[in-house]
C-alpha cells in the first residue's frame, strides 16, 4: 500500500522520494503479483489505467481516490515488464484524454508516447568504493567533457528520409569511457537523459522526469554505463531543466485539465522557448522536482546535476527588470539544502547568466546553495576578445583581466559548452580571428589561458578536435578530420594540456582561494602580453606567459614571485603541435632585479599568438642534523676528592 508519511511530505513540498509513491510499482496482493499504479490528478473527475495488459480498455480499471488529496491509485494483476500504459483522465468538462505517467521509469521510443512498466531496484551496483570516496572536488581536479550521447558517434547516420541509429548505453561503455579517460577528463556531463519527444530539443524540453530516454536502451543499461564510468575513475554529471517543460499533449501540460504543474496565470505560464514554466511555488510541484533530482542521484548514482536556465527561476522570464521569482528562489534553496543533506558529496551546478548574488553560497549563510556556477561572463568576454582583430585587442585588454575582479564572489566553472557551437555561432576554432594557421595558433593559446585560469573546466565534445563543423544532433562528430596534421596535433596538444592540468596541483588545489592566483604582467596592453602564477599549498608554482597578438619577443622580461629555476613544460608553438618551435628549451634561472612589483625576473622567448607554461618547484627544506660531539672527561678537583674522603 501507499506510504502515508511520504504522501504527507509530498503535500508539504518536502518530499525527495515521491517516485516511491507515484508511478508503477510491483506489489503482491493475496499471493498474486501485480502492479500498483498511482497518479496525482487533483482536478480529475475520474482516472483509468489503460495499457497492453487490458487491451487499452480501462472500463474495468478505474482508479480509486486515495483519501481526498487528489491522489488516485489502482492495483492490476499480471502486468509484465516493458508493457505500455497511460492514464485515461476525465476532466471537469467531461473531456477524456490520455496522458503518459509523470513518474514512469521508462517510456516508449519516440514518436510513441506511452509509458512502460519496469522494475528498477534490482541492479547490483559495484561502485561502493567510488561513492564512499566521492567529493564535490573544490580542491581537486574537475575537468568536464560535455556530451550528447546520441551524436558523439552514430551507428547509422540520419538522412532526409530515414532515421539514424544510436549506439546503446552498453555499446558506449567501451567507446566513450576509455576515450574520456585517455584525454584527461575527470567527468562526463551528459545532456539530459530524461525522456523527451523531440530530438532537436536535446532533452531540455522533457516529458519524463523519471524516465531514462529509450533512445539509447533501457534503465538497467544506463545503470551499467554509470557503474563502468565509476570503475574507470570517471564521474558522471547529468543536465536537468527544472524551469520549464514541453507543451506536448501527452506530457505534464494541463495534466488533468487543470494547472497541476504550471502557473494558472497565462502571463507567467509560457517561456521564450515555447514551453511551459513550472510553478515552483506549489508544494506538490516542489516535491515532484526535488524528487526528480534525488531520483537520478539515488537510482542512477549521478555524481552531479547541472541545472539549465536557472536565471529563469531566479527572475521572472530570466529578466531582472521584471523582478525576482520568490517562489522559485525559495524552491531552489530548499532543494539545494535537502539534496546536500541527503547526498553531501554530490555537486549541484547552476547554469546562470545573471548577476544574482550568492548563487553558490550556502543557504545557511543567505545564499541559494549551489556548489558551482557557470561563469558565463568569462566565456562571453574571452570569446569576444579572440574574435577581435589583434590590432584592437590593446583597447579591450580588460576583457581578459576583468574576470579576476569578481572571480571569488562565486565558485565558478569555466564553460565552452554546446551553446557556443550551434545556431551559426561558429565552433571555438572558427571564432578565432585570422587565417587557418592563425586560428590554430590562437585556439591553442586560448586553451592554455582557460586551463590555467582559476576555476573548474568544461568543454563540449568536438572542442578537443578543433572542429570547423558546428554541432548537429543528427550528425556524429567529425572524427575523420584527425587525418589532417593540424587537427591531429591539436588533439594531441589538448590531451597533453589536460594531463598537465591533472598533474599539477597548483592549477586546481586553491581555485577559490585568493593566494592561489597572482598577476605578474597585467598592464602590457600595448603588446597584449599577460603573465600570471598559480601556486599550490606546498609553494610550488606554475607561471603562464601568453602573447595574444602576432608580434614575437626574443627577450621579454617576466617578473617571478620566487628566485630559482623556471622550466618550460608546455609551449603552444612547439613543432609537435605544428608550431614554429620558438620555445625555451632549457630551464631559466631567475635574476635579481626589480621588475614590475617583484624582485626577481626571468627572460623568455615568446612566439606570436602563443602561450607557454613554466614550472617552479619549491626547494626541499634541508633537514637539520645534530652535530656529533665528543664528550670530554671532567677533571675532579682536589677539594672534591678531599670532601669525598
Amino acid at each position: 500500500m501507499l506510504d502515508d508519511f511520504l504522501i504527507k511530505l509530498f503535500h508539504e513540498g518536502n518530499c525527495l522520494e515521491s517516485y516511491k509513491i507515484f508511478g508503477a510499482h510491483k506489489e503482491i496482493v493475496d499471493g498474486v503479483e501485480g502492479v500498483r499504479f498511482t497518479v496525482f490528478a487533483p482536478n480529475a473527475r475520474s482516472v483509468q489505467v489503460v495499457g497492453e495488459f487490458n487491451g487499452w480498455n480501462g472500463s474495468n480499471d478505474y482508479m480509486e481516490r486515495y483519501y481526498d488529496g487528489g491522489i488516485w491509485t489502482k492495483w492490476i494483476p499480471n502486468v509484465k515488464a516493458f508493457q505500455m500504459y497511460k492514464y485515461r483522465i476525465e476532466g471537469q468538462s467531461g473531456n477524456v484524454f490520455d496522458k503518459a505517467d509523470p513518474y514512469a521509469f521508462f517510456s516508449e521510443m519516440r514518436p510513441g508516447t506511452a509509458s512502460k512498466f519496469i522494475e528498477i531496484d534490482n541492479y547490483k551496483w559495484k561502485d561502493q568504493k567510488w561513492l564512499k570516496n566521492r567529493t564535490k572536488n573544490f580542491d581537486k581536479t574537475l575537468n568536464i567533457y560535455e556530451v550528447n550521447l546520441g551524436s558523439w558517434k552514430l551507428k547509422k547516420e540520419f538522412t532526409d528520409t530515414e532515421d539514424g541509429e544510436f549506439y546503446s548505453y552498453e555499446e558506449l561503455i567501451d567507446m566513450i569511457i576509455p576515450y574520456a579517460v585517455e584525454n584527461g577528463f575527470t567527468h562526463l556531463e551528459l545532456m539530459p537523459l530524461n525522456e523527451f519527444p523531440f530530438d532537436g530539443s536535446w532533452g531540455y524540453q522533457a516529458t519524463g522526469y523519471f524516465s531514462a530516454t529509450s533512445r539509447y536502451g533501457n534503465p538497467k543499461q544506463l545503470m551499467k554505463f554509470v557503474d563502468e564510468c565509476h570503475k574507470a575513475g570517471l564521474g558522471v554529471i547529468m543536465d536537468m531543466v527544472l524551469a520549464h517543460f514541453v507543451k506536448d499533449a501527452h506530457g505534464l501540460v494541463q495534466f488533468d485539465e487543470g494547472f497541476v504543474y504550471e502557473y494558472a496565470d497565462v502571463n507567467r505560464r509560457y517561456s521564450e522557448w515555447d514551453s511551459v514554466y513550472f510553478d515552483a511555488g506549489k508544494d506538490e510541484v516542489r516535491s515532484f522536482l526535488m524528487s526528480a533530482v534525488n531520483f537520478w542521484i539515488d537510482v542512477y548514482h549521478m555524481d552531479g546535476i547541472r541545472f539549465d536556465a536557472v536565471s529563469n527561476m531566479l527572475y521572472w522570464k530570466g529578466n531582472k527588470f521584471i523582478g525576482e521569482n520568490d517562489g522559485a528562489i525559495e524552491f531552489l534553496k530548499r532543494m539545494n539544502t535537502k539534496i546536500n543533506e541527503a547526498h553531501p558529496s554530490v555537486m549541484m551546478i547552476a547554469e546562470d547568466s545573471t548577476d544574482y548574488p550568492f548563487v553558490t553560497k550556502p543557504t545557511s549563510e543567505g545564499g541559494v546553495g549551489f556548489d558551482y556556477k557557470w561563469d558565463m561572463g568569462w566565456m562571453n568576454d574571452t570569446l569576444r576578445y579572440f574574435k577581435e582583430d589583434p590590432v584592437y585587442r590593446q583597447y579591450d585588454h580588460n576583457l581578459l583581466t576583468f574576470s579576476m575582479m569578481y572571480f571569488y564572489t562565486e565558485k565558478f566553472i569555466l564553460p565552452f559548452s554546446h551553446d557556443e557551437v550551434v545556431h551559426s555561432k561558429g565552433t571555438i576554432l572558427d571564432k578565432m580571428w585570422g587565417n587557418n594557421d592563425q586560428k590554430f595558433a590562437q585556439v591553442k593559446a586560448l586553451y592554455v589561458y582557460m586551463m590555467t585560469h582559476p576555476g573548474k573546466k568544461l568543454n563540449f565534445m568536438g572542442n578537443e578536435l578543433a572542429e570547423y563543423k558546428e554541432w548537429d544532433e543528427k550528425k556524429a562528430l567529425g572524427w575523420e578530420i584527425l587525418k589532417f596534421p593540424q587537427h591531429d596535433s591539436f588533439h594531441t596538444f589538448f590531451k597533453d594540456l589536460n594531463m598537465l592540468y591533472k598533474d599539477h596541483s597548483a592549477l586546481w588545489e586553491s581555485d577559490y582561494e585568493y593566494d592561489g592566483f597572482k598577476w605578474m604582467v597585467v598592464d602590457d596592453n600595448a603588446q597584449s602580453v599577460f603573465a600570471y602564477t598559480r601556486t599550490d599549498k606546498e609553494g610550488n608554482c606554475i607561471l603562464v606567459v601568453a602573447n595574444f597578438i602576432g608580434n614575437s619577443h626574443d627577450s621579454y622580461q617576466v617578473p617571478v614571485p620566487f628566485s630559482g629555476s623556471y622550466k618550460e613544460i608546455l609551449n603552444t608553438d612547439q613543432d609537435i603541435y605544428t608550431g614554429s618551435n620558438m620555445i625555451n628549451p632549457r630551464a631559466i634561472r631567475s635574476k635579481k632585479g626589480q621588475c614590475k612589483n617583484e624582485e626577481n625576473y626571468i627572460t623568455v622567448k615568446i612566439a606570436p599568438f602563443s602561450a607557454s607554461i613554466f614550472e617552479y618547484r619549491k626547494p626541499a627544506e634541508k633537514k637539520k642534523t645534530a652535530r656529533k660531539t665528543t664528550k670530554k672527561p671532567v677533571k675532579k678537583s682536589k677539594t672534591t676528592k678531599t670532601a669525598k674522603k
